[in-house]
């Protein structure tokens, strides 16, 4: 897809909130600072556009991106460690839960995991709910370019691995830095279009 226009559309905490036009939306989910608000900056071309902190938990709405008046992209508040009170976190948990299992526009929830590391009990779980709302789903392995050339597919494999995975499910490594991945998801993207 070719970006004409990339532009935020709202914050929204509740379903009454969220856009009513049924366009088709990529919900991009992770824990916090695997790299979300990051790699939606990279795919839409426009540094700055989703707010991005080195402190966890920055994303603390459902933000929703229009993009060419086509298309949404919603990021999604991360989870797992934040320095938020759990009452927060317990909020942005029924929001996410919400949103993944009842939005009729979802075409995809893309999964951040950062390639660093094992995927966490948080992560399966994430799989898991997807799982259950029938909700398609790809893995992207954030970071990428901070693993060595060497161990990457050592990195990939131990993520699909504890995820459960299936062999023919694609994890697509990805940069921020490099743009590694960019193009491979557009391409799933625009399939689902």
């Amino acid at each position: 897809m070719r970006i004409r226009e990339a532009r935020f559309l709202k914050s929204a905490l509740n379903p009454a909130q969220y856009p009513r036009d049924g366009r088709p939306e990529f919900a991009f989910v992770g824990r916090s600072n695997v790299g979300k608000s990051t790699l939606l900056n990279t795919l839409l071309g426009r540094k700055g556009l989703a707010k991005t902190s080195s402190t966890p938990g920055k994303t603390q709405t459902v933000n929703f991106f229009d993009i060419n008046d086509k298309v949404r992209f919603v990021d999604l508040p991360g989870y797992g460690y934040a320095k938020v009170p759990k009452t927060l976190k317990e909020q942005w948990n029924r929001v996410m839960t919400g949103y993944l299992r009842e939005r009729k526009p979802l075409r995809l929830a893309i999964a951040l995991v950062d390639a660093r590391h094992k995927p966490t009990e948080s992560d399966h779980h994430m799989l898991d709910l997807l799982d259950e709302a029938a909700v398609p789903v790809l893995v992207v392995a954030t970071k990428i370019d901070k693993v060595k050339r060497s161990q990457r597919q050592r990195h990939l494999a131990q993520v699909r691995e504890t995820l459960e995975l299936d062999e023919e499910a694609l994890v697509l490594p990805f940069s921020s830095v490099t743009g590694e991945g960019a193009r491979a998801l557009w391409r799933v993207i625009d399939d689902l279009l």
